[in-house]
């Protein structure tokens, strides 16, 4: 609580600075509980508090007439989802596709429902929801195998935790403050995320700002991490060592009982 309220006087600090008449746009100030999430060995997942502040420039309380949404986006990459089929009894990769920007971990949290807010087009510039995310499939690719493939990562992520929408998330409180609470999963990769809030009224996004995350391997697990990056080769080796030892060792073990 007192972060929020620190949150809230920068913004009438910065308010009071400028004259009204040089400010068109609303005052957006979001902030994140943790900009650094550690991720250790037991790791069981984390909440992140996402709030901020939103103030009109003609001195009104923002979140009278302001919807916000905020999305949550891991690191990128490119990402290939087969297709199986079944062929005289037996499961097999069939169709391929490839995606060139697939993130790693996708949440939306908002206000109110994205189609009470902004029209599907609004929604796709901005990625508003797990149905508007920029996948760049590469080649060329029938529409409808697209959006096939699509759906089924999609779905993937989503049982895995990793793609979620919660609609009806964000609160709006006192007419300024804003919070939303989106959870990561054990399962989240490393890297930097970015959380973008969006102020939006009358289908028009009228403000938006970024905070980062850092998700990082600390201890053992970093070790290791690094370790196989840039020893890949001697990472491997021991690897393929230690499973060949502790394969005798349990052979040797049982043959004892």
């Amino acid at each position: 609580m007192m972060m929020v309220r620190f949150i809230l006087l920068m913004c009438l600090m910065v308010f009071s600075a400028q004259p009204i008449s040089a400010q068109r746009d609303p005052i957006l100030v979001p902030e994140v509980s943790q900009h650094e999430v550690q991720v250790r060995q037991g790791f069981v997942g984390t909440e992140l508090l996402l709030f901020g502040a939103i103030l009109d420039p003609s001195g009104a309380r923002g979140g009278r007439d302001y919807d916000i949404v905020v999305v949550l986006k891991g690191p990128t990459g490119a990402i290939r989802v087969r297709e199986k089929e079944r062929i005289g009894g037996i499961w097999i990769n069939a169709t391929t596709t490839d995606f060139r920007s697939a993130p790693s971990f996708f949440a939306v949290a908002s206000s109110a429902p994205i189609s009470d807010i902004v029209d599907q087009r609004t929604a796709a510039i901005y990625e508003l929801g797990l149905g508007f995310i920029q996948l760049s499939p590469t080649g060329t690719i029938d529409p409808e195998e697209q959006t096939k493939f699509t759906e089924g990562l999609v779905d993937l992520r989503q049982r895995e935790g990793l793609f979620k929408e919660e609609m009806g998330g964000v609160q709006i409180k006192e007419q300024v403050l804003y919070q939303a609470r989106i959870s990561l999963p054990s399962n989240v990769q490393t890297g930097t995320y970015t959380a973008e809030t969006f102020a939006i009224t009358r289908g028009r996004v009228i403000a938006s700002a970024i905070a980062e995350v850092e998700v990082k391997k600390v201890g053992f697990e970093r070790f290791v991490e690094v370790f196989s990056q840039k020893q890949a080769f001697l990472y491997g080796l021991i690897a393929v060592v230690l499973s060949i030892f502790m394969g005798w060792l349990a052979g040797r073990v049982f043959a004892m009982i």
